[in-house]
């Protein structure tokens, strides 16, 4: 298990030195623009390198040059806003990350003339300050009604999730899980006359940095019966898999079940090809993007900007993604162009054998949340993840 955690180790080191270091622009620039991240940072395969990911295409297209910010604790946040506005340098500031809210609002009060942005935060209402939020709970609806129809068909009766810190926006991802493993039983009686009795484990780390924590938590699910995890908690994506990975070893299987469920990114790649069922995709990088697009083309203003299933801000990964983040994996070196056949044939082949009607079940849920005619739970989930958790029980 050690050259497992080495290989992924070395993954992360590579992809840190494809994104990492300042991104500083090498053309001349349309504009400079500042990133400011929370105590995550680089290396995620996740949450943050999708934002990064946003930056690097932003300066690529459209010559802007991007400053990368590190926080390293909570404590920074603030400073680390007023010192780029301070400078005035940058046609924009953009905040990655739910937990730079409160230092956001102040900054943007006190440097009134600075453009901001912000991503998972959509309720600061300052004129000056982009917030890009996502319906995370439609993408995770998607999922969870993937996982209790797999786990069930696998003679599985828990699916797990592990997630971060216990903050609103995780509470998305949590409530439409619930939704989806619920409408994923349903689905599978109706369809197979066999009742599906498929639970969750659920579990909050408190953290988006301990792999470690990750590694336990799906351990402990695994124990218990788990036949899918999902990962909603940014690095710790790393334990997850690698949990799943020893579970398996252990048996004398290299591929799954059980299996991880991605997050953020498209991460149906790792493990081989055959241990990430599927990613719930929050597209990151379209949300810092945009946001930057706005200011080269002279069109920033303040508000609210919602990204969802409808304009291509959350998807379930297809086999068009993984050939896309393959790609990026090599370009980053990560992985090799020669694994690009194998993790293709693995992937195809795992999904393979899962029953079509499975995914043509998943189909038409993603049809529903579209018209409109599935109610995926969220309200504001800060207010109401209580009254989601007892009409989504365990």
């Amino acid at each position: 298990m050690r050259s497992f955690r080495v290989k992924i180790l070395a993954l992360l080191i590579s992809l840190f030195a494809f994104v990492g270091g300042p991104l500083m622009g090498t053309a001349a620039a349309a504009g400079k623009v500042a990133l400011v991240l929370d105590v995550g940072g680089r290396g995620d395969l996740s949450f943050n390198d999708m934002g990064f990911k946003g930056a690097d295409e932003a300066k690529t297209k459209l010559g802007v040059e991007v400053v990368e910010i590190q926080s390293n604790s909570a404590a920074d946040y603030l400073p680390n806003l007023q010192n780029a506005a301070r400078t005035g340098d940058f046609d924009l500031i953009v905040g990655v990350g739910f937990l730079l809210a409160d230092a956001m609002a102040e900054a943007a009060t006190e440097f009134p003339n600075q453009n901001f942005a912000i991503i998972d935060v959509t309720w600061l209402g300052k004129p000056n300050l982009m917030e890009i939020g996502y319906e995370e709970n439609k993408g995770s609806a998607l999922v969870g009604a993937l996982s209790s129809m797999v786990a069930a068909h696998y003679g599985k009766d828990k699916i797990g999730v592990v997630l971060g810190i216990e903050i609103p926006v995780l509470y998305k991802f949590e409530a439409g899980y619930r939704y989806g493993m619920h409408w994923g039983n349903a689905k599978y009686e109706k369809v197979t006359g066999k009742k599906a009795n498929v639970g969750l484990l659920w579990t909050y780390t408190g953290t988006f940095s301990d792999i470690a924590k990750g590694k336990a938590a799906t351990e402990a699910m695994l124990a218990q019966g788990a036949g899918l995890v999902y990962n909603v908690a940014g690095p710790l994506g790393i334990g997850d898999l690698e949990a799943i990975t020893e579970h398996l070893e252990a048996k004398g299987k290299s591929a799954g079940p059980p299996f991880m469920i991605g997050v953020d990114a498209n991460q149906d790649y790792l493990g081989d090809g055959h241990r990430v069922l599927a990613s719930m995709m929050k597209r990151v990088d379209f949300g810092v993007y945009s946001a930057i697009e706005s200011v080269v083309n002279g069109t920033f203003k303040g508000g609210v900007t919602i990204l969802g299933p409808n304009n291509g801000g959350i998807a379930m990964s297809g086999k068009q993604d993984l050939a896309d983040f393959i790609d990026f994996g090599i370009k980053g070196g990560a992985i090799s162009a020669s694994d690009r056949d194998s993790i293709t044939k693995n992937w195809t082949a795992m999904r393979g054998a899962i029953p079509g009607w499975i995914w043509d079940a998943v189909d038409e849920l993603k049809a529903e949340i579209s018209a409109g005619t599935a109610e995926i739970p969220c309200g504001w989930c800060a207010d109401t993840i209580g009254e989601i958790r007892d009409k989504y029980p365990d």
